[in-house]
């Protein structure tokens, strides 16, 4: 268990790592912590905590730059790191929807899940790519480590691999990272071949993986693919190499199975582990729609144990939801993307004290709640604002100036450059050549 002096450490050493503007960002994150609602973010300098004038909170966000590495390795030092079980992490990528902000650099197109103007799921604005540890205990706790705006330059995938291997370069113990379905590919397999930690992905249903290949006959290029496994295909699949049956209390009964030595087209030097989860009734039919997951890595944990620990990975989902909700990310229409980073780089740092503050925060629910014994981050957020009044701020009260003059009467402000939506093209992979017969 942390203590409370735990927390006020971290608070100094994050207070002194900000750099210029931090006593102004300090009070926003304290502002945004303690204030469950607000219709807009300039309401955040109404908060009592927040020391300084309205203005202060878009100007320290032009001008602030907080270092993420330096931030990253702060997080990993307060890892609950474990002799007896293997570090999880996850990985995921979500859009902040810009769809009227012309004048916002680099927009983008986004997959957005709730369907926009003309009932696609694509949404105009920035990616975030996200890199978080996933602690032993039950609900939905994240401790995010990096949270960055993917450019329009490079791909989710690229940026994951890239978070990916700033994380584990420094951790003593090999991980166990976990996807979803859109890094089940060839091009994630390969930009993490190298990086120290074993990874559990999710498979589309439409995926097509070869088995290996047939010995060499002596004549010709040796073969790089087997046998055609077509997940939707039951007629090619072969003989699974392992096959457990389970009980779950919330799903039921279970058959996993299991094929070894399988491998995308793209990547055929990078043997993976097929894995498939069904859930059956009584008379053994599938009755849901089945799991298909892929692991690669050092030694394969058991079977029995292994498919389980992925549906620990939807936590970051909870994390994003209650980012948008609570923490108010996407509130703020923010101008350029220096704004927007900024922002965005104070959004961990929320969440790791509200993880250290869990256990000394009263639950504080609303008359319609009901009282909980383990808390969410929501419920401890609700009952920080008691705690900052016991632990402090270590930022300096704000000193008094001269009046501004302000913008001369009369002269007439530019209009704002706008920019176009970058649209990213995804070349694919060219066909290897047929030989001639």
């Amino acid at each position: 268990m942390t203590s409370v002096t735990t927390l006020k450490t971290f608070r100094k050493r994050v207070y002194c790592l900000l750099g210029n503007g931090r006593d102004s960002l300090f009070d926003l994150m304290d502002a945004v912590l303690t204030s469950r609602t607000v219709s807009s973010f300039v309401e955040l300098s109404l908060s009592p905590v927040f020391r300084r004038t309205w203005s202060s909170v878009y100007k320290v966000l032009e001008r602030g730059a907080p270092p993420r590495q330096k931030l990253m390795q702060l997080y990993r030092d307060h890892l609950p790191v474990s002799e007896t079980s293997q570090l999880v992490l996850a990985g995921d990528h979500t859009a902040w929807p810009r769809l009227w902000s012309p004048t916002l650099k680099e927009r983008t197109y986004e997959h957005e899940p709730a369907p926009g103007p003309g009932g696609k799921p694509v949404t105009v604005g920035q990616g975030y790519s996200s890199l978080v540890c996933l602690p032993e205990v039950s609900g939905s706790w994240v401790l995010p480590l990096l949270h960055e705006r993917i450019t329009s330059f490079e791909t989710p995938i690229e940026k994951a691999a890239r978070q990916l291997k700033q994380v584990c370069a420094h951790l003593s113990h090999r991980p166990l990272s976990l996807w979803d379905s859109e890094y089940g590919c060839a091009s994630f397999v390969q930009l993490t071949a190298t990086i120290a930690c074993d990874k559990l992905m999710r498979l589309r249903p439409n995926r097509v993986l070869y088995g290996p290949p047939k010995p060499y006959g002596g004549r010709g290029r040796p073969s790089k693919h087997g046998r055609k496994f077509t997940l939707k295909a039951p007629d090619s699949w072969w003989t699974a190499d392992e096959t457990v049956h389970a009980n779950d209390e919330k799903l039921g009964s279970l058959r996993v199975r299991r094929w070894a030595n399988v491998h995308f087209k793209q990547a055929s030097d990078h043997p993976l582990e097929l894995i498939l989860v069904e859930r059956l009734d009584t008379k053994g039919h599938c009755t849901h729609r089945p799991l298909w997951l892929i692991w690669t890595g050092h030694t394969m944990p058991p079977l029995n144990t292994l498919w389980s620990r992925y549906l620990k990975r939807f936590c970051i989902e909870h994390w994003y939801r209650f980012i948008r909700q609570r923490l108010h990310w996407c509130l703020p229409h923010l101008g350029t993307a220096k704004q927007t980073e900024t922002w965005s780089d104070l959004i961990p740092i929320m969440s790791w004290q509200l993880w250290m503050a869990r256990h000394h925060t009263l639950d504080s629910p609303l008359p319609w709640q009901k009282p909980q014994e383990r808390k969410t981050p929501g419920r401890v957020a609700n009952g920080f604002a008691a705690l900052l009044v016991t632990i402090g701020t270590p930022a300096e009260p704000p000193k008094t100036r001269g009046k501004s003059p302000g913008w001369p009467s009369g002269k007439l402000r530019p209009p704002r450059q706008q920019f176009p939506t970058v649209k990213k093209t995804y070349s694919k992979p060219k066909a290897e050549p047929k030989l001639a017969a």
